[in-house]
């Protein structure tokens, strides 16, 4: 695999951005204060009253609500595949995307605290800067960010190699792309982009919300092909905790 040049690329520490765009949108409403950086879970942030008397919402919700969700979470550039006011497996995706990045619990459910979180959500930023499009995949949150100069421009849910088999870390570009399933010695794997050796980020109809690969990078199939058309060899790929 061919190395990132040094030149084309500028680090830079990770930072999280307060989002003061106001959305109102079917009871969610976004008010336009600063965003802690500090996860919602982990400080215990009181839960607002516009978040209170709110339906749970989760796999197999419909209308105003999940259109809202979906519409709340695409403007975070979270990958939920459009706004169509049914809770599917990709709006499951981006919300389980969503809580990992605001350290809540993962379970796909949007309770009170993931409301509270929507309000005033951690905004991550990507640690590199490339002129076009670059991966980054942060195994510490266990997500995927597609970033352009400097802005994430997409978040997708992923899963990495478990302990037995991590993934390894380091600054790579994609060298290799298969357009169709690879039947790999590990399984079976969707549009896989190889970045290392026989490591790739590709699509895979499990993507729990924890480590459980061989050590490619899981995301799911529809994210994957999502993504598809964007990147292509020679696209950066970094990958860090």
């Amino acid at each position: 695999m061919r190395p990132v040049a040094p030149h084309a690329i500028r680090r830079r520490p990770a930072a999280h951005a307060a989002l003061g765009t106001a959305l109102l949108v079917a009871g969610l409403a976004v008010p336009a204060t600063a965003a802690s950086a500090a996860p919602v879970e982990a400080t215990g942030a009181a839960v607002t009253l516009a978040a209170t008397g709110q339906p749970m919402l989760r796999q197999g919700s419909r209308g105003a609500a999940v259109s809202a969700l979906q519409a709340r979470l695409t403007a975070l550039r979270y990958d939920v595949g459009g706004v169509d006011g049914i809770f599917g497996p990709s709006t499951h995706h981006a919300v389980v995307a969503f809580q990992k990045v605001n350290g809540l619990a993962r379970d796909g459910i949007v309770g009170p605290r993931t409301r509270a979180a929507l309000d005033r959500p951690v905004v991550p930023t990507p640690r590199y800067t490339h002129p076009g499009y670059s991966i980054e995949a942060d195994l510490t949150r266990q997500v995927l960010y597609l970033a352009k100069r400097g802005a994430v421009v997409r978040i997708l849910d992923a899963s990495s190699g478990k302990a037995s088999t991590p993934t390894p870390t380091g600054d790579w570009t994609v060298g290799r792309r298969i357009d169709d399933w690879r039947q790999s010695d590990l399984g079976l794997l969707w549009r896989p982009n190889y970045f290392h050796r026989g490591y790739a980020v590709h699509g895979a109809t499990s993507v729990p919300a924890y480590p459980a690969s061989h050590g490619c990078v899981r995301v799911p199939v529809r994210a994957m092909d999502r993504l598809w058309t964007t990147i292509r060899v020679g696209t950066p790929v970094h990958v860090y905790r």
